[in-house]
């Protein structure tokens, strides 16, 4: 019975803290020597998207540049969501001898694949973005890649912004940071395209994790930062009926940062290009290799990628600021193992207004418009018109 009154207490004491609002979300309450803080924020979506062809759900609700539909008639389509809202909780225990233990665990409604029901309730399940420990100079959960740069992502209302040209991928992984230098061990995963095309084989059987190091400068002028990726992909098992055992070696450099400006306005900038990026640029928009047969003799051969994309971000006044953005893949296919249907180029660009209505509120519009084209020379067009509104707690 005491043992009840006494998880009763705790659980009221846990509420009452997070009733609290905004200064919770700052100060946070403690549980004996840890510290718990709680914050996020709730976003609306409202797009206007016209295309050539009919479009994903995926597309939808945030720019894909391998969805971008090809060969269709023209379609439009609106749509409202506030799937992007977030929250998580992070936690500081106080160790003793000045030794912090500290933890981050974080949920969107993003790229949740159930309850998805538009009739009625438009319900959807949390799902993990983070969840990651660290202590002295280390970082062990999910998080970021090494390979990525945040401060080199655009201030835009879409979900990645440039994922044309953007690292952008979240996976367990073990790093150490010594001052500007981190290395990491990461989760690993092969996509491989089929001999001639088709769908997409993943395969999950790495033998090694993926290898990244990464060096990151940080001054008055802004940030500069360099990274490398060393990984294998493997395919090692039977696919549609054939057993294939092969791996292959990638690799891939990233140049990214951000330049800073007078009166508060920057310049975003990335630069990749490497051996079997594959899902690692453009939001896995090509693989990272290729059967080169249909056989069980068939090994893998690397597919070559290079990124970029540079955003301006001009801050009007106090409350008004616009970015504009233009964000490109290019993608080295071997057409004679990949078929004619494979993706060759994505590109994009974009220009926004954003209204800061105060410290915690945001409303703004944005224009994009986005072009994939395949190997045989055929391409498609996206148009896209977003409001979105912004509340961080």
């Amino acid at each position: 019975m005491r043992q009840r009154k006494t998880l009763s207490a705790l659980t009221a004491a846990i509420a009452l803290a997070l009733s609290a609002g905004s200064v919770q979300a700052n100060t946070g309450f403690s549980i004996g020597d840890t510290n718990v803080t709680y914050g996020g924020f709730i976003k609306l979506d409202a797009m206007a998207t016209d295309s050539d062809g009919e479009m994903i759900a995926l597309g939808r609700d945030f720019y894909v540049p391998s969805l971008t539909p090809i060969g269709g008639d023209s379609t439009s389509r609106f749509d409202m969501h506030a799937r992007q809202s977030r929250f998580f909780f992070a936690t500081s225990t106080d160790l003793g001898n000045d030794e912090k233990l500290t933890g981050h665990i974080e949920f969107d409604f993003m790229t949740s694949n159930n309850g998805n029901d538009e009739r009625t309730t438009n319900g959807y399940s949390p799902v993990m973005r983070h969840a990651f420990i660290k202590y002295k100079n280390w970082t062990l959960g999910q998080t970021w890649s090494n390979f990525m740069d945040l401060a080199s992502l655009p201030d835009t209302l879409d979900f990645v912004g440039n994922p044309d040209a953007a690292v952008f991928i979240r996976q367990a992984q073990i790093r150490y940071t010594h001052g500007n230098f981190a290395f990491a061990v990461e989760n690993p995963e092969s996509t491989i395209t089929p001999f001639g095309g088709g769908a997409r084989i993943t395969t999950d059987d790495n033998a090694t994790p993926d290898f990244t190091a990464s060096y990151s400068l940080t001054t008055d002028w802004g940030v500069l930062r360099v990274a490398g990726l060393l990984r294998q992909l493997s395919i090692d098992g039977d696919y549609s009926g054939v057993n294939y055992d092969d791996d292959v070696t990638s690799y891939g450099l990233s140049v990214s940062g951000k330049i800073n400006f007078a009166n508060m306005n920057d310049l975003r900038f990335t630069f990749n290009t490497g051996k079997g990026l594959g899902r690692y640029v453009g939001l896995n928009t090509t693989n990272g290799a290729v059967l080169t047969g249909s056989g069980p003799d068939a090994g893998l051969e690397t597919i070559d990628a290079t990124s970029y994309s540079v955003a301006y971000r001009h801050l009007w006044n106090a409350q008004w600021r616009s970015t504009v953005l233009y964000s490109v893949l290019d993608i080295d296919n071997d057409t004679a193992l990949t078929g004619m249907s494979a993706n060759k180029n994505t590109h994009s660009y974009s220009a926004n207004l954003l209204y800061q209505v105060n410290k915690k509120l945001m409303v703004g519009a944005e224009y994009k418009f986005a072009n994939r084209e395949v190997e045989s020379g055929l391409d498609g067009d996206m148009h896209r018109l977003q409001f979105s509104a912004k509340y961080d707690f």
